[in-house]
C-alpha cells in the first residue's frame, strides 16, 4: 500500500511538472509570436482596405485610429469604423455592412466612402452564395462589384438603386439576381444611413470643416 501511494505521488508530481513545462512553452511561444501575428493581421487588414481606398487619399494611421460602430447597417454586434483623414481633415470612412437577404443568407460587405459622399469601393468579404452562380459578386470571380466605384446618392436617384431587372441601373446575371439585388439594397441603405449620421462617420477635427 505504501509503495502504491509513493508511486501515485511520484506520478502526480511528474504530471504537474510536465504541465508546468507545457504551460511555460506555450506562454513563451505566444509572447515570441504575438507581435508577428499582430503585424500579419494588420497587413491583411490594410491590404483589404487598400482594395477600396487608395493610400494616397489619407495620411493617418487608419487602423490605430479606428473607432467602434454600434450594431447598425445589418450588423448584430459592434464593428470597426476606420476613419481616414488627410492633413487633419476627414477624407473617408471604411465600415462593414450586411445584406441580410442574400440567396443563401447574409452577405458581409466592406464599404469605403469618401467625405464628399462618393463611394471609393465596395467588397464582399463573406457570403454563402452558390459557387459558380451567385459568387460573381466577389472581386476574385468578377468585376461586378466595381460598379459601385464613384457612385453616390447624388449621382443615382433612389429608383436607380436596383438591378436592371427591377428597373434600376445595376447589371446582373440572368438567373442570379437575388444576390446582386441584396447587395445593391444594402449599399444604398448604407449611404442613406451615413448621410443621416454624417458626424459619426466624418467627425470634424479641431473645429475645422470637413472635406467637401
Amino acid at each position: 500500500m505504501e509503495n502504491v501511494l509513493r508511486h501515485s505521488a511520484k506520478s502526480g508530481l511528474l504530471l504537474m511538472l510536465f504541465a508546468a513545462i507545457g504551460t511555460g512553452l506555450l506562454s513563451a511561444t505566444y509572447y515570441a509570436t504575438r507581435d508577428i501575428i499582430a503585424d500579419s493581421e494588420k497587413q491583411a487588414k490594410l491590404a483589404l482596405i487598400g482594395q477600396i481606398l487608395p493610400s494616397d487619399l489619407y495620411d493617418n494611421d487608419i487602423l490605430k485610429e479606428a473607432r467602434e460602430l454600434p450594431p447598425v447597417l445589418g450588423n448584430k454586434e459592434a464593428t470597426p469604423l476606420y476613419l481616414a483623414s488627410k492633413n487633419g481633415q476627414p477624407a473617408a470612412a471604411v465600415f462593414e455592412a450586411v445584406a441580410p437577404d442574400g440567396y443563401a443568407g447574409k452577405i458581409k460587405l466592406l464599404i469605403a466612402l469618401k467625405a464628399d459622399g462618393e463611394l471609393s469601393g465596395v467588397r464582399v468579404v463573406d457570403h454563402h452564395e452558390t459557387p459558380g452562380l451567385g459568387d460573381y459578386v466577389t472581386i476574385a470571380k468578377d468585376r461586378w462589384i466595381t460598379q459601385f466605384d464613384g457612385l453616390s446618392l447624388s449621382k443615382y436617384a433612389a429608383q436607380d438603386w436596383k438591378v436592371k431587372k427591377d428597373g434600376g441601373k445595376f447589371e446582373h446575371r440572368s438567373g442570379a439576381t437575388v444576390t446582386p439585388r441584396a447587395i445593391v439594397k444594402a449599399v444604398h441603405r448604407s449611404l442613406k444611413y451615413v448621410e443621416e449620421n454624417r458626424a459619426l462617420f466624418f467627425p470634424v477635427n479641431s473645429g475645422k470643416a470637413g472635406v467637401q
